[in-house]
């Protein structure tokens, strides 16, 4: 998220997602080339949705959003994904809220609700951005539902690839359309943000979903997606010692309550019976972890 909020300073918050998944997408897909991976017409069209949902609604809100919001604040907002996967996978039927699940979206919604309110006491400029980490949460999640019942790739990096790719450029031509590239200046971009794109690009995709998908291999998935309790608080605390983004009181115990609604909302899935969206909850939160 830090790296997000360095890359955005001198380059067009489209353009960073674009290009970032360009060239992380051309890579993954290569690597999947050179190991066999074909990918089918049916393959693309289903990429196609998941990579708008991912990656120009889910990334390029993120994106655009960390102009404006503290990176800390921006991934704590993030990881109220289990919170609207829960909400939509009961909203068709697909699964039932239990207790402990409705009391984590509780913890959740109090959590929200302390970060939002800390941020709009400081600035109410920061509404739309705001709101826009919440729509990118909601469609991230819509993908995570919904990507189960479409033809993705059954090759581990093939399936990531294609999203990838096809999201890249839907994030291209967003950035096109809405004048972005026009209005980049690339003589003036800085090195931190070079730096920052780099790091998205090498460690924040191409390293963190590799990994990732060798530790599902490797461990349990419950075990792996540990990750989402770490993530924010690194986060949070990396922009203050970093970036001198502020770390009140108020930020520390929105931070507890959203980690704590990811804790009860995991512990609800296990326990409940119809045990069907957490497998995919925990695989495909990484990824936009990986912010």
């Amino acid at each position: 998220y830090l790296a997000i909020r360095y890359a955005v300073e001198t380059i067009p918050p489209l353009v960073t997602a674009g290009i970032r998944h360009s060239v992380a997408g051309g890579i993954l897909l290569a690597w999947a080339w050179a190991r066999g991976f074909r990918p089918t017409r049916a393959h693309w069209i289903s990429g196609s949705i998941v990579g708008a949902l991912f990656f120009l609604v889910g990334h390029g809100t993120l994106h655009w959003a960390e102009q404006y919001v503290p990176s800390g604040l921006t991934a704590l907002l993030v990881a109220t994904e289990p919170m609207f996967i829960v909400l939509l996978a009961w909203l068709i039927g697909r699964q039932k809220i239990s207790r402990i699940s409705a009391l984590g979206l509780g913890f959740g919604v109090l959590g929200v609700a302390l970060l939002t309110g800390a941020e709009l006491s400081m600035k109410a400029s920061s509404v739309p951005a705001l709101l826009a980490v919440l729509l990118g949460s909601a469609s991230w999640a819509a993908g995570v539902v919904l990507s189960p019942r479409l033809k993705l790739p059954s090759d581990a990096l093939g399936r990531t690839a294609v999203p990838l790719v096809c999201g890249a450029v839907m994030l291209l031509i967003a950035a096109g359309v809405t004048g972005e590239f026009h209005a980049t200046h690339w003589a003036s971009i800085s090195l931190k943000s070079i730096l920052g794109l780099a790091y998205l690009i090498v460690f924040g995709s191409i390293v963190a979903f590799t990994a990732y998908t060798w530790l599902l291999q490797q461990c349990p998935p419950a075990l792996v997606a540990t990750h989402t309790y770490a993530n924010p608080v690194v986060a949070v605390f990396l922009g203050w010692l970093l970036a001198s983004e502020p770390l009140t009181m108020r930020v520390v115990l929105s931070s507890a309550a959203i980690l704590a609604a990811i804790v009860l909302i995991r512990k609800g899935e296990r326990a409940s019976e119809q045990h069907v969206v957490a497998p995919v909850s925990e695989k495909v939160a990484s990824f936009e972890q990986c912010a």
